[in-house]
């Protein structure tokens, strides 16, 4: 469900598994490990669960800054967690 009223999208758990699992070697290829932080920018689609799931998957921590804050506001918690990566 997106924010906007009627504003859905519909998948199946295969699809989000292949979504997720093709997402979490993205990020191994960009060198995240176990541990290492990571910050999410996104608004409310469907890519801002594959994101979480797929840091969850490595391993990774993750922070979601919804993208409704200000860039100030992101730049702190960037700064705050020490995140080595910004999904947008």
């Amino acid at each position: 469900e997106g924010n906007e009223p009627g504003d859905s999208t519909k998948i199946t758990y295969r699809e989000l598994l292949h979504k997720v699992c093709q997402f979490a070697n993205v990020l191994r290829s960009q060198g995240l490990k176990k541990g290492d932080r990571v910050s999410i920018y996104l608004p409310m689609i469907l890519e801002l669960v594959i994101a979480m799931l797929a840091c969850a998957r490595i391993g990774a921590l993750h922070s979601v800054v919804f993208a409704g804050f200000s860039a100030d506001s992101l730049c702190e918690r960037i700064l705050d967690c020490g995140c080595s990566l910004l999904i947008t």
